[in-house]
């Protein structure tokens, strides 16, 4: 070998033992300092940012659920199978006659628009989250009401993306990723032909945040549409944005539609707070600047609220890596979000206490299932938590309460399910649905003892 071929294969191999160290490097995930204590409550610590040009990766690996095995409910609580075998279940309805609504579902395939597209979706893929869509709504119904379904159908398919489910009517209303649709259908029905269906709402489909969720107003007589933003802080231009990171509310009466409350990045779950009668939402905030900040969120949502994104968040804090100029009005009318629930957990279902049915202490305040992170380490979220509320229809500056745990394995490296959507069901059990796992978890109280009249001398 020449004095020149042995110095240019040493040169080559320099370089690409460097380039090997600089990626390796670039894929160590920045480690979490904080945890529930500090990142979530009424006034959480919004931590210093740690701007990542790869994002961080912290990805389980779906194991799924041996048989028999379950999550861990907190004292008092119980868990058991109420179905399975289904594939990628994510939004529940529960129906006046008991039958459960499932929607089967995931994003639609589609190029991605940028490399932090391709790692995401590459992520998603190792999370269990990379399967096709069934584009399907399942009927499960519990025939003999043990708590658990013996019947499992295909009530509806051909769809796009469904999620978010509504009956008003005699029509069931379903989002498309990109249109809410109505179809004729009356409680009891198993099947739904095509053909009979019509157009409430055009959407802008697709986008890294493609599930729209739906919920009707306590009269009726309105529908609340989540739309999520296209992109993490708007990188591709706000035109991608335009009609998106929004809420919006639908009229019947006049068949039209108004942004009721905009930015936040990916709004999901929505419910009423049944003593307060306002409209609260969960939102995924922003990726990629570190591991602790800033945190997801739980919030009240009034009428022209705005929340900041892509520019703002958590009120007084800029995001300097969003390239379009802010509107100038923005700051003083942004909000203070009304409960941290932790950085990077993707809080998605979100139902309010029912009754008390789980007994103490989950009586006053709203249930949220965490999704999970994917590029935190430590890991985030895997669970089911309560959010207590004091008297006044408040949440208390309180770390939020374990309901439904174990999700993740062990070792931290691997995941059993993710806990998705929330539901009750007629007989006041939570229904949790996990997507990874395919499986409905029904969470019930523990029944009490009856009482005993002392016996006659």
């Amino acid at each position: 070998m020449s004095p020149t071929l042995r110095k240019s294969l040493i040169i080559a191999v320099i370089v690409i033992a460097a380039i090997v160290a600089i990626g390796w490097y670039l894929l160590q995930p920045n480690t979490a300092k904080y945890g529930d204590e500090e990142l979530t409550g009424t006034d959480p610590l919004i931590a210093e940012i740690q701007e990542e040009t790869i994002p961080s990766i912290g990805i389980m690996d779906p194991v799924g659920w041996d048989e028999g095995a379950s999550p861990t409910p907190a004292e008092g609580l119980n868990v058991s199978r109420f179905a399975e075998g289904l594939t990628h279940p994510r939004s529940m309805l529960v129906l006046d006659n008991g039958d459960v609504l499932v929607a089967e579902t995931n994003r639609q395939p589609g190029p991605p628009a940028s490399f932090t597209d391709r790692v995401a979706g590459w992520l998603m893929g190792r999370a269990g989250a990379g399967v096709p869509s069934p584009d399907r709504i399942v009927l499960l119904r519990d025939t003999d009401n043990d708590g658990s379904a013996d019947s499992q159908s295909v009530l509806l398919d051909g769809l796009k993306s469904p999620f978010g489910m509504a009956v008003r009517d005699g029509r069931l209303i379903v989002a498309n990723t990109d249109a809410v649709l109505s179809f004729p259908f009356t409680p009891g029905d198993t099947t739904i032909a095509r053909g009979q269906e019509w157009q409430l709402m055009a959407l802008p489909g697709g986008g890294n945040h493609w599930a729209r969720n739906l919920l009707l107003s306590p009269d009726g007589e309105r529908l609340y549409v989540t739309v999520g933003s296209a992109s993490n802080i708007g990188e591709n231009g706000m035109a991608a944005e335009q009609g998106r990171a929004a809420i919006y509310e639908y009229d019947f009466t006049t068949q039209t539609s108004r942004q009721f409350a905009s930015g936040m990045r990916n709004p999901m779950g929505l419910a009423f707070n049944p003593d307060s009668g306002e409209l609260w939402t969960t939102v995924n905030e922003r990726d990629m600047l570190g591991p602790d900040v800033p945190p997801d969120y739980l919030t009240n949502v009034p009428i022209g609220a705005q929340y900041g994104w892509p520019w703002i968040y958590w009120r007084f804090n800029y995001d300097e890596r969003v390239e379009t100029a802010i509107p100038q009005y923005l700051q003083e009318y942004t909000r203070w979000p009304e409960y941290a629930l932790g950085a990077h957990v993707a809080p998605l279902g979100l139902v309010f206490a029912n009754d008390g049915a789980l007994g103490q202490p989950f009586t006053s305040g709203a249930f949220v299932a965490r999704h999970g992170s994917w590029n935190r380490s430590p890991p985030a979220g895997y669970d089911v938590v309560f959010v207590p509320f004091d008297e006044r229809g408040n949440p208390q500056d309180v770390p939020p309460v374990p309901v439904l745990t174990g999700f993740l394995g062990d070792d931290l490296e691997t995941t059993h399910g993710r806990p998705t959507w929330l539901a009750w069901d007629n007989a006041g059990g939570l229904l949790v649905s996990d997507d990874t796992g395919g499986i409905i978890w029904r969470v019930t109280g523990t029944p009490a003892a009856a009482s005993q009249e002392p016996a006659d001398n």
